[in-house]
């Protein structure tokens, strides 16, 4: 490093000095050097802004592209003083998951109140933009709009979207052209697909689900498709389903697995939707489960930076395993 003219020369003996003088600087540099790769380490949030395009599961209950903080990971209770309100809303596909994390986090902060609301993602997106909310819930990517608002997503796991019906209407499998055939007004009759002789009635989510979003770009309809009910939770799209014969819906993979009794959970192109398929990617219907912030979340304050680090330390892992 060229610090020779910095350094200090005596009258009589430059050379030396001279020497001295370069082998000082040069340990200062390097000094300095490694003091901003650590500050570097050490202040870098997770990797943001990732698409779920091309997302996998590592196998290991994990994700393939996961963010982690190493320094922050597993910290959990270190900051026993921590308090305050915690606001979080999005989309209800993450509800039990959301909510049990929600529970442990408070389990280790007695002092703070983690407040969730189920609304949806799009409106979950716009909390945060808007400064309603800490955190926004969003089973979708965010679009350009969003991210010129200030928008930031972090991945937070990944869910396959599951293709339910009515048992009566005696049909176990779908392709997925068939699918798209129903959903655009083409199939109209389970009898068209070799089940009973009953009318199709088409379930969906409200406009700005990030499930219907995730639902709808799978099946690249060139028309839009054409709904009998449109309904504003998972819950809701589940009870229709249960109680109406002849309906197909789509939920999360993990809600329609705790229903199970009374409701046929459809193959698709010959495949059973499950965590394992997802992951192997032999199963093509899944969405991303992204937490989304207002700018970088290292940036953020003391509570938003506690709860990335502790749903990415060992008990927020342990839970992710657990409900998918």
């Amino acid at each position: 490093m060229p610090a020779g003219r910095e350094g200090r020369r005596s009258r009589s003996g430059g050379r030396q000095f001279e020497r001295q003088g370069k082998d000082r600087s040069g340990a200062i540099l390097v000094l300095a050097g490694l003091f901003l790769i650590l500050a570097s380490l050490v202040f870098s949030g997770p990797d943001t802004g990732k698409s779920a395009e091309g997302i996998r599961g590592n196998g290991e209950g994990g994700l393939a592209e996961e963010p982690v903080w190493k320094e922050q990971a597993g910290r959990q209770k270190d900051n026993p003083q921590l308090s305050g309100c915690l606001r979080i809303a999005g989309s209800s596909s993450m509800e039990r998951y959301v909510s049990a994390l929600a529970e442990g986090f408070m389990e280790n902060y007695p002092d703070v109140d983690v407040t969730v609301q189920f609304t949806g993602s799009s409106a979950g997106i716009a909390a945060v933009t808007g400064g309603s909310a800490d955190i926004g819930l969003s089973s979708r990517d965010l679009t350009e709009e969003e991210r010129e608002q200030g928008a930031v997503e972090n991945l937070a796991g990944l869910d396959g979207i599951a293709v339910c019906a009515n048992p009566a209407n005696g049909v176990g499998g779908l392709t997925g052209n068939q699918l798209a055939g129903i959903y655009t007004g083409g199939i109209s009759n389970w009898q068209e697909l070799g089940g009973n002789d009953m009318p199709i009635v088409v379930i969906g989510r409200e406009a700005g689900s990030g499930t219907r979003d995730a639902f709808e770009r799978f099946l690249e309809a060139d028309v839009p498709c054409a709904y009998a009910n449109e309904l504003d939770s998972t819950g809701a799209v589940l009870a229709r389903i249960l109680s109406t014969p002849g309906a197909v819906g789509y939920v999360s993979l993990e809600a329609a697995e705790r229903v199970k009794s009374g409701l046929t959970i459809l193959l698709l192109d010959g495949v059973e939707p499950s965590m394992e398929t997802v992951e192997a990617g032999s199963y093509p219907l899944y969405h991303p489960l992204f937490m989304v912030t207002r700018g970088e979340t290292a940036l953020s304050g003391p509570l938003v930076r506690e709860w990335f680090a502790y749903i990415y330390g060992e008990e927020g892992r342990a839970i992710r395993t657990l409900l998918f």
